[in-house]
């Protein structure tokens, strides 16, 4: 018999929709799951259950009393937001020890969007500090893990998330991409993870911070699943001067209907290579050319691309990417209690010129005209989805702030370059290793191509699994 978070989220919310399940029996079972699971998983560290369950029952009366219709994308879906992100009368934490926690007055703009879209929050999940890693530990709480092997991270910053969603926690869940926070923890979990074009979502556009780099994109157990979500993201007014092209009527659609044929350039250089050894485990040189296989059998032109990046890269992107640490309100004597990746970077941010911070930037928005002038000889650009299969608890927070940084940049060496050139990605299983864990592939679109990159996504998933219409 099928358990319901069996079910993909598309067909709960059809459920849900006939009448044939309450958003209080959904929101119930999988209250139960996180009291049983979330132990051993750290994925939560807020569960507001109580609320949940009122807005549940609130949902099912609004439904009764609804025509046909006329209910919003996400009636009555639960998920989970990072702890990174304001829920009105929820303690936001932002996975730091320097700062005390806050309880929000007031609903993000993410959280207000998919309030609206009829979605309910069960909670806050772990993220690393600020959500600057590609791990999801921090000091004050126990550190996300991964539902295929808990002695390993989940990645981040959305690691928590990831591992909500692929515990069957919750259906799918909302993150945030500044460097691959999305994509990473979907790779190491095995999900399906979308990381927008620059200003396609309302919040988090990725136009409001320095870099230009957070978006916000959807964690999914199949392709369809992070289609509605995507869908519900994107449908609020969108007010950013600048933007992703109009989105098509349904992401959804695109993803069910899996169409088109495309000319795919395939790379394993990354622009951290002029700074690090970058090296693949042979697990992600295996996921890469078992997706280069699955595409060629797909109907896709996939041919290697001799790609150039500028060497500059790694110094620029460290320091727009860590140059928020130099404003964060830390109160006087607390610095001590960040951890050792911030403390280094918040020095160096702070001893940073203007003229520092300006050069690099210009680097940076360069190397965003170079990268993707050579990417547009192709309708897409293939690479692995991580460098190395996923890492032990504390691997990177066991030593200095710079190793932690190489680190990270070893693991996940493919991804931060999308969201400097504001480019849709998504990120897709393709290898279950011998030691059960999943590796895959990234996709990186043109301007505006989330709709073909989900497309192609639906296809691979249809071809490894014709016929299933349940998640794993």
């Amino acid at each position: 018999m099928t358990e319901l978070h069996q079910l993909t989220a598309l067909a709960q919310r059809e459920a849900i929709a006939r009448g044939d399940l309450s958003s209080r029996e959904l929101t119930s079972h999988y209250l139960s799951r996180i009291e049983e699971i979330n132990p051993g998983l750290g994925s939560f560290v807020t569960v507001t259950g109580e609320l949940a369950m009122q807005e549940a029952s609130a949902a099912d009366k609004r439904r009764s009393s609804s025509a046909a219709g006329t209910l919003p994308v996400l009636h009555g879906m639960p998920l989970a937001h990072k702890d990174l992100t304001d829920i009105a009368g929820v303690t936001t934490s932002l996975g730091t020890a320097a700062l005390p926690p806050v309880i929000a007055t007031s609903d993000s703009p993410l959280v207000a969007i998919l309030r609206r879209a009829g979605a309910i929050s069960l909670g806050k999940t772990q993220v690393p500090e600020f959500g600057l890693s590609c791990h999801s530990e921090n000091d004050i709480a126990p550190a996300a893990r991964n539902p295929l092997d808990p002695s390993l991270s989940p990645g981040g910053s959305s690691g928590g998330s990831a591992a909500a969603v692929a515990s069957g926690m919750i259906p799918f869940a909302p993150g945030s991409d500044g460097g691959g926070s999305v994509r990473i923890p979907a790779s190491a979990t095995g999900l399906i993870g979308l990381k927008p074009n620059r200003g396609r979502i309302p919040a988090l556009s990725g136009q409001a911070d320095l870099g230009q780099l957070v978006v916000a994109g959807p964690l999914a157990r199949t392709t369809a699943d992070a289609a509605l979500l995507l869908d519900a993201m994107v449908d609020a007014p969108n007010y950013r001067a600048t933007s992703a092209a109009p989105a098509p009527s349904s992401f959804l659609d695109a993803a069910l209907q899996a169409v088109g044929a495309f000319r795919i350039g395939a790379s394993t250089l990354s622009p951290f290579a002029s700074a690090f050894e970058i090296t693949l485990d042979p697990e992600a040189r295996a996921a890469y050319e078992k997706g280069i296989e699955a595409l060629i059998s797909a109907g896709h032109d996939v041919v290697d691309t001799a790609l150039t990046y500028d060497t500059r890269y790694h110094e620029a992107f460290q320091t727009v990417w860590t140059a928020s640490l130099a404003t964060a309100p830390i109160p006087p004597g607390t610095e001590r209690l960040l951890t050792p990746l911030s403390r280094t970077m918040r020095r160096r941010a702070l001893s940073s010129s203007a003229a520092d911070l300006v050069t690099a930037i210009d680097i940076l928005r360069q190397f965003e005209q170079d990268t993707i002038a050579q990417y547009s000889a192709y309708d897409f650009i293939l690479t692995p989805a991580l460098g190395q299969t996923p890492r032990p608890i504390g691997w990177y927070t066991s030593e200095d702030g710079d190793t932690d940084y190489l680190r990270q940049c070893q693991y996940s060496p493919f991804t931060s370059m999308v969201n400097v050139c504001g480019l849709p990605a998504i990120a897709l299983p393709t290898l279950t290793t011998a030691a059960g864990l999943s590796m895959g592939i990234q996709l990186i679109g043109r301007p505006s191509a989330e709709a073909q990159l989900l497309a192609v996504s639906a296809q691979l998933e249809l071809a490894a699994s014709p016929g299933d219409t349940s998640a794993p």
